[in-house]
């Protein structure tokens, strides 16, 4: 069998990008971060190994208490810790949101950085919440490679379904996805994900964009 060229990768996520359009005509984030950056990069790291859905419940009470960068910064360790416990690895998940938002504040004056390189250096910031921050706030081509991402893409037949690591998803899919389409295509393939392609019991025979995804294809041969 020959091997599918980077060209013909091109086309055809360009065709599920396409097509992820026309089911989820609305792309957006499921933190519901109200537009604000350093919401955002707490949201961010409060969900790591942790629901969005969650992570939204217990945002409501943090940011009560703590309405702002600097009220974060300020805050006892103790009580956020309390606040965020729910999340997991809450200890952990608490110092970094309390030294990000100082160093926010000390470091950039408020602002959120807007490149990969400083976005790196804010405690509990990975490439995967980097990304999320420069695709969602500063609107830059980014590939956000969570878990629904990483395992939807391997079944599409872009990569190996064994490769897991997020780092070299996020650069094989940066070369095949449009710059201007990947924050939204991220955004767009986790709700796919939740809808049509959870990691247990996938609904191929239901689903829209099965005639471009190689392991329905070959399974179906």
């Amino acid at each position: 069998m020959s091997r599918e060229s980077k060209k013909a990768k091109k086309e055809r996520l360009a065709l599920i990008v396409a097509a992820l359009e026309e089911i989820y005509p609305e792309s957006f984030c499921a933190l519901e971060y109200g537009g604000d950056p350093w919401r955002l990069l707490v949201m961010g790291r409060l969900s790591a190994q942790c629901t969005d859905a969650r992570v939204n419940i217990v945002c409501r009470e943090l940011f009560k208490e703590f309405p702002t960068c600097e009220s974060m910064a300020a805050a006892p360790i103790d009580e956020i810790e309390r606040i965020v416990r729910p999340c997991g690895l809450y200890r952990t998940k608490a110092q970094s949101i309390k030294e990000a938002s100082a160093m926010l504040m000390n470091e950039f004056g408020g602002v959120l950085p807007d490149s990969m390189d400083d976005l790196l250096r804010l405690p509990g910031v990975g490439r995967k919440i980097a990304n999320l921050l420069l695709g969602d706030i500063y609107k830059k081509p980014a590939i956000v490679a969570d878990t629904h991402c990483i395992r939807i893409c391997g079944r599409l037949g872009f990569y190996p379904e064994s490769l897991k690591d997020p780092y070299k998803v996020e650069l094989i899919l940066s070369e095949l996805a449009a710059p201007e389409k990947q924050s939204d295509f991220c955004h767009r393939i986790v709700q796919f994900g939740r809808d049509v392609c959870p990691a247990r019991s996938p609904k191929c025979a239901e689903c829209p964009i099965s005639q471009y995804c190689k392991k329905y294809q070959n399974k179906n041969k």
